[in-house]
């Protein structure tokens, strides 16, 4: 008689799923991985299409943005621009010269800079990831503390306190934040530094991994780490408070949802000890929308940093972006435009990932 029809719960690894895997020759986790790799790899040829199309539907002539009205009064010289960067093929045409020069890491080059896209991304996005990054650790240490704590606290002060402060956070404005901060903090009381990463007297570390902080420590120039880490506090804190609110409601909903459930009651009955609970079972459980939650933050903290790094003058992916929209830098706005999709690319399978870790349910499905 089976253990199922005996009544017995199946030992662990001998359930039907397992046994289907063994018989295929791969874990699950491996087949999990190679499933998600597989579709990010369309979705991100789906990106390259979906950015060019909607780059050359946006309305206005790059030749007239480029070359001013006066060129345009002379045929031949529209006709050898639009020459030299393609614009004179078709749309089919110049979609597959795009993606060839994609597959070789030639992004074009820019309209504006006059240099290899390629080269100007790797110059902006490592301060815009270096902002967001600071940001999004930030939300996570004081998010997921204020959450857990207002539901362990549920409906005392403390909780009712956590809960003002997350819709406050959600509700203002972060272009607004950012102006109050940068006049109240550098303009009155002068504690924290102007704008840029980093002071213009100290230079800047050999770059590395375009981080100024960890550059700085590779270099083992303190004076640089320091002055690259105050100058990061302040936008980090402005675009991290809409994300540290966001993370306090769905963590404290997550945690009072597990709270209730019955394996919980079963372990503070056998008398475990409350941070036994809390950290094996409770946060365990709770941290798939967190970690959903954190994902989708990190992605918008990458793509919507234009105006906090236009008043702090962070030379970002942000402005780089904006100044290739207002001017109609089609390379570079379709580079810009990829770097986000693969960024949200890449997050999604590492929420993915750690999805099939935390839960072994996800990756047998």
């Amino acid at each position: 008689m089976s253990n199922t029809a005996s009544g017995k719960t199946p030992l662990p690894g001998r359930g039907p799923e397992q046994a289907r895997a063994r018989r295929r020759g791969a874990h699950p986790l491996a087949r999990f991985l190679v499933r998600r790799l597989l579709t990010a790899v369309l979705l991100a040829w789906g990106i390259t299409l979906v950015t060019f199309v909607l780059t050359n539907l946006v309305p206005g002539d790059p030749v007239a943005a480029n070359l001013g009205q006066r060129a345009l009064g002379d045929p031949a010289i529209v006709a050898q621009w639009r020459a030299e960067h393609g614009l004179d093929k078709p749309l089919w045409e110049q979609y597959a010269l795009h993606l060839q020069g994609l597959l070789q890491g030639d992004f074009g080059t820019s309209q504006q800079s006059h240099r290899p896209v390629a080269q100007d991304l790797a110059e902006f996005v490592p301060a815009t990831l270096e902002l967001a990054g600071a940001a999004i650790l930030v939300s996570l240490v004081l998010g997921v503390g204020f959450g857990v704590l207002a539901a362990l606290r549920r409906d005392r002060l403390s909780d009712h306190l956590l809960r003002v402060l997350s819709l406050v956070g959600i509700s203002v404005p972060t272009f607004w934040l950012a102006l109050v901060a940068f006049y109240v903090f550098f303009y009155r009381l002068q504690i924290t530094p102007g704008s840029g990463r980093v002071d213009p007297a100290l230079g800047g570390a050999p770059p590395v991994t375009g981080l100024q902080t960890i550059d700085a420590l590779l270099a083992g120039r303190w004076d640089i780490f320091a002055s690259a880490a105050g100058h990061l506090v302040t936008p980090a804190l402005v675009l991290a408070l809409y994300t540290i609110g966001l993370l306090t409601r769905f963590t404290r909903s997550a945690v009072l949802e597990v709270l209730g459930q019955d394996y919980v009651r079963a372990a503070r009955a056998k008398g475990l000890p409350g941070r036994v609970i809390l950290f094996r079972y409770v946060l365990r459980s709770a941290l798939v929308p967190i970690i959903t939650v954190a994902g989708l933050a990190f992605g918008s903290l990458l793509s919507g940093t234009v105006l906090v790094e236009a008043i702090f003058a962070w030379p970002g992916i942000g402005q780089y972006a904006y100044k290739s929209a207002t001017t109609l830098d089609l390379p570079a706005v379709m580079g810009v435009g990829l770097v986000v999709g693969v960024v949200y690319l890449v997050i999604n399978l590492i929420v993915d990932v750690l999805y099939g870790v935390i839960d072994p349910r996800v990756r047998l499905q």
